[in-house]
């Protein structure tokens, strides 16, 4: 009897053994394959001003708390989104909202008191109305002594239809900025129109009901929302260590906060290549996930990335970020 436990502890521990090491080659990037190419870059909202992040909240105006400009550009307008394409951005996202006459505005927030010269929501004006007004008007970085945008962004604000056929090859991160699944509805429609290349080159993300609603019309179009996270992640902390891949993994997108990426397993080279063959971008965004917004915006920032890191990063300052991997475009 005394043998027989014995004989079966020491199958236990070669098994146990066994299994480790399994996991650890399994999951190790050290025999992933190895991955030579340069990050892929995501420009946020294209070449934006910046701002602090300190006690941020949803109803936050950030263009009153502006850093002082070291650029001309602002968010979500063409001008910005060629200067990210110049300065090496792969990607570049950026944030529509509905408008009165049934097109999609290029604009970040839930109304326009914040940035604009107007009041209340796209959804209350047409797009040429939209148009008429100055999307620097409340920009500032010496709480309102001086606004040095004002006046510059008159016309600025573009419809989705003007970013796609001024950037006809461009790739994009489209952010639907609704809970509302008529909007995804909507959306879907608009997108039906581009001819099927022209749709790989899109990414859309935003509230689970209306990624929902678009994905019903359009099922084959890369889409991500915190439910369709959350279906492909979960399952895959729970058995990924086995190189078991959630069906739900497959042609989305992933934003995962960095605090978050070294627990995954495989981090980084052996869950990129998953995801990769999956068709699934990775990207990382800064901090712990409290704020999608968070990118690496300094070279400081890109030292906290792995060593040869060549996923997706998530950054604000395409201008300072892309001249790190490709070198300066700006100048060209």
């Amino acid at each position: 009897m005394v043998r027989l436990k014995k004989i079966l502890k020491n199958k236990f521990v070669i098994f146990l053994t066994l299994l480790i090491v399994f996991i650890y080659v399994n999951n190790s990037s050290l025999f992933a394959k190895q991955r030579s190419d340069a990050p892929l870059l995501l420009a946020h909202r294209g070449l934006a001003q910046t701002f602090t992040m300190e006690g941020i909240k949803n109803d936050t105006c950030t263009a009153e708390r502006i850093y002082e400009p070291e650029h001309p550009f602002l968010e979500n307008t063409i001008p910005s989104m060629e200067a990210a394409f110049q300065a090496g951005a792969d990607i570049v996202e950026f944030d529509i909202k509905p408008t009165k006459d049934g097109q999609f505005a290029v604009f970040h927030d839930w109304t326009l008191d914040c940035r604009t010269n107007a009041t209340g929501s796209t959804s209350e004006y047409t797009m040429a109305e939209l148009k008429k007004m100055d999307i620097g008007y409340g920009y500032t970085a010496d709480n309102g002594k001086t606004y040095p945008f004002r006046g510059l962004g008159m016309g600025l604000m573009p419809s989705i239809g003007e970013v796609l056929e001024y950037f006809p090859v461009g790739t994009f991160l489209v952010h639907m900025k609704s809970n509302d699944p008529k909007e995804g509805e909507h959306l879907a429609e608009y997108l039906a129109t581009l001819p099927k290349e022209r749709l790989k080159q899109i990414t859309v993300y935003g509230g689970d009901e209306p990624i929902a609603a678009l994905r019903v019309h359009l099922p084959d179009i890369r889409a991500m929302s915190k439910a369709m996270m959350k279906s492909c992640l979960l399952p895959y902390i729970g058995a990924g260590w086995t190189g078991y891949l959630p069906s739900a993994c497959k042609n989305t997108e992933l934003h995962i906060p960095e605090k978050i990426a070294p627990w995954l397993w495989g981090w980084p080279n052996r869950f990129l290549n998953r995801m990769e063959n999956a068709g699934t971008p990775v990207i990382v965004v800064g901090g712990d996930g409290s704020d999608f917004s968070s990118g690496f915006d300094t070279a400081e920032d890109i030292k906290r990335l792995p060593y040869g890191y060549s996923g997706g990063i998530w950054t604000n300052r395409i201008d300072l970020i892309a001249p790190l991997f490709h070198g300066d475009r700006m100048k060209e």
